[in-house]
């Protein structure tokens, strides 16, 4: 993708203004997984892969939940039952085979169960289906790059409110303005981006990921995936949301000062919403004129 293809994009960027075409997605959509006061654990599963991620992190912390009360239990009873005080004469064997055989084969059959269950969903995570969308997402020091590969258009995503459009980081009455007149509220400083991706609902989403400067992440937590944004290499991550509305996601690698103020923000449509926009972005970023229709006398 060269860069004229993205121009626009970059003009929006620095003009402190969302672009026309992320103006007019529908309004209304649920904003999901964002941080919340006094609440911790995942955002809300909206894929297969995020399900079987949070299953498995739900069964492994019961194992070594048990595991670790029985540790600590069998520590407490030890020391309360064989101290010096209890137990003057201690005994003087050396060895225990059916303890020292049990010690060894019990966390053998527990590491296999755990490798049984996760291994199937690390396979499912790494083998790329055929994408209805494919999109080249591009880590640079400090926003993201969004090409849309098939349809021959791109986009850059800055923070709302990130330097490098004139804001300071701070919460400025500016922001909140920006924020608001991009759809959001003041909530979703730090979250939301001047530029979005727009994915249809219920469709393969193939996201192709490198860097072009340092090592960048690209993260949706809600979807399940994380990949590392590797500079001259591309790697891809891949995700079908179940469900419409606004997801974000933060570049997860340390790569600089500002890191953490570039987020990824993903807004999943129905697919007429979808074809409705991706007419507008072809326009906007391509330069692709949508196709003239001619009123039926009939």
């Amino acid at each position: 993708m060269t860069k004229n293809l993205t121009l626009a994009g970059l003009l929006a960027g620095f003009s402190s203004m969302p672009a026309w075409a992320q103006n007019v997605d529908p309004t209304g959509l649920e904003i999901i997984g964002q941080p919340a006061d006094r609440k911790m654990g995942f955002q809300p599963a909206v894929t297969e892969l995020a399900n079987d991620l949070q299953w498995l992190d739900g069964m492994i912390l019961v194992i070594i939940t048990v595991i670790t009360i029985f540790v600590t239990g069998l520590m407490v009873w030890v020391a309360i039952r064989y101290n010096a005080k209890r137990n003057p004469t201690p005994a003087s064997f050396t060895h225990h085979t059916p303890v020292e055989v049990a010690w060894t084969v019990v966390p053998i059959l527990i590491l296999v169960a755990i490798g049984a269950w996760s291994l199937p969903i690390l396979f499912r995570q790494q083998e790329i289906p055929q994408a209805d969308v494919t999109i080249k997402a591009i880590g640079n020091q400090w926003y993201w790059t969004h090409e849309y590969v098939d349809e021959g258009f791109g986009f850059d995503s800055y923070m709302i409110g990130a330097p490098a459009l004139g804001g300071e980081n701070m919460k400025t009455p500016e922001v909140i303005a920006q924020l608001e007149e991009a759809g959001y509220s003041e909530n979703e400083w730090l979250l939301a981006t001047d530029t979005a991706v727009v994915v249809p609902v219920n469709k393969t989403i193939v996201v192709q990921v490198t860097g072009s400067d340092v090592i960048h992440a690209w993260t949706i937590p809600a979807f399940g995936v994380k990949q590392d944004a590797v500079p001259g290499r591309l790697a891809e991550l891949w995700f079908k949301a179940e469900k419409e509305g606004v997801y974000f996601g933060q570049c997860s690698e340390l790569c600089g000062q500002a890191h953490a103020y570039m987020p990824i923000t993903v807004k999943v449509v129905s697919e007429e919403a979808y074809a409705e926009w991706l007419g507008r972005a072809r326009e906007e970023y391509a330069g692709i004129a949508a196709p003239l229709t001619v009123a039926s006398n009939d």
